[in-house]
């Protein structure tokens, strides 16, 4: 069973900057890709960032420019460096990991999420 923690939410005044990471305990063989997505009250969850295996990446139209996301793949963690947070940045950010197992199974797992909470 994979277990993912997220870390680095909270409270910070527009234009601020904050640190999320999801670091993954348990039995990954192997990583293919790791994201981040956001659900604001009242809005459908959507893709912020996603980074492959490959090192290559994706942002949202919103974040690209403000965000960066970068992996560590021996701690089998992700982070997201949030700079010029702006108050349509609030939302509930959750980690994404889609990893192999031994066997070559495939699996996606999540975490619980955090909440950023941007002020103006």
């Amino acid at each position: 069973q994979v277990r993912l923690v997220e870390s680095g939410g909270g409270l910070v005044q527009a234009g601020g900057s904050l640190t999320l990471s999801c670091a993954a305990s348990g039995n990954i063989f192997s990583i293919d890709a790791m994201a981040w997505y956001r659900q604001a009250p009242g809005k459908q969850r959507e893709l912020v960032a996603r980074i492959m295996s490959s090192d290559s990446t994706h942002y949202a139209e919103s974040v690209k420019g403000r965000f960066t996301i970068s992996s560590d793949y021996a701690k089998n963690t992700v982070y997201l460096q949030m700079n010029s947070l702006n108050p349509e940045d609030t939302a509930v950010y959750t980690c994404n990991q889609d990893w192999f197992d031994q066997s070559r199974n495939f699996y996606s797992s999540w975490g619980q999420g955090t909440q950023v909470t941007v002020s103006s």
